[in-house]
């Protein structure tokens, strides 16, 4: 059974990125209201990891993952994978570095993988969400999914998050690599795409782009929807009175559509910082509430 079998189950996906962890006045930003009835995540993602030019100095956004301002979120994603949701680090993003630094040769691929497995093994994650927003070779990337294959089993979560247009045009693309000749070397290794409808890449205000990486021969049960959910995060913004008529129709076309994922977490409209978790609320309304019957 590959890895994109195993998961079938779980569709629609509901993944909600948890990069802001803290407040202005650095209080902790809990992610345990998530675990509320009448909310059905299913896939919390960690962001930021990145591999610095030192590579046992790995971060977590700007601090060290073990700093102590960090206890309280450890402590609460423990808690959500004993509540069965499954919980994965993003590595890399907007901040360059991490990925150049993995496509070395195979030496210097060592000096940074192995601080990498060491980490992601010491914090249990489900998987790795790896968010290429800088050149890497397609043999760079093969090379890094082969290794955690190897290293953590076919139950180990690997997503990709490219910008949506690069699952239509290869050259409309932040990665370097195409993700269709990805998909045709390790397609049974990758569970899903965050794909990202936001920040003049995609539109997801309709179905059209999704319809048509369909009809090009994408997989929905891979593709998930990625979307801001607050204007303040990033422009793309769709209001719910616009989305829901979107997620009807995704829903309805694709009997196994992938699901949808929220950049970020800790402003989600409509709760916005009060209340972040009535996006995933509302989503799992829309997607998921077989779940709670």
């Amino acid at each position: 059974m590959t890895q994109a079998d195993a998961l079938k189950d779980v569709l629609p996906r509901l993944v909600v990125y948890y990069q802001t962890h803290h407040d202005k006045s650095d209080k902790p930003i809990s992610i345990l209201p998530l675990l509320q009835p009448g909310i059905s995540v299913s896939h919390v993602i960690l962001a930021a990891i990145h591999i610095n030019e030192d590579p046992n100095a790995i971060t977590l956004n700007d601090h060290a993952p073990d700093h102590q301002r960090n206890s309280t979120l450890w402590s609460e994603l423990s808690t959500l994978q004993a509540c069965e949701v499954k919980v994965m680090g993003m590595l890399g993003g907007a901040a360059k570095g991490s990925y150049a630094r993995l496509d070395g040769s195979d030496k210097q691929f060592e000096q940074y993988y192995v601080p990498l497995r060491d980490f992601v093994r010491q914090r249990n994650f489900d998987g790795l969400d790896l968010c290429v927003e800088e050149k890497m070779s397609l043999s760079g990337i093969l090379r890094l999914i082969d290794r955690l294959k190897s290293d953590f089993g076919q139950d180990f979560i690997i997503s990709l998050a490219p910008v949506a247009a690069a699952m239509l045009d290869p050259t409309k693309n932040l990665s370097g690599f195409s993700y269709m000749d990805l998909e045709s070397a390790r397609g049974s290794d990758i569970a899903w795409y965050n794909m990202q409808f936001y920040c003049g890449w995609g539109d997801i205000s309709n179905t059209y782009m999704y319809d048509f990486m369909v009809q090009m021969g994408w997989n929905p049960e891979k593709l998930v929807v990625g979307m801001v959910t607050n204007p303040e995060t990033g422009s793309g913004f769709v209001p719910w009175e616009a989305l829901s008529p979107v997620l009807f129709s995704l829903t309805r076309k694709h009997r196994r559509f992938g699901g949808v994922m929220c950049w970020e977490y800790f402003n989600s409209l409509p709760g916005d910082i009060h209340q972040p978790w009535e996006w995933a609320r509302n989503m799992t309304l829309h997607i998921r509430s077989a779940d709670l019957i």
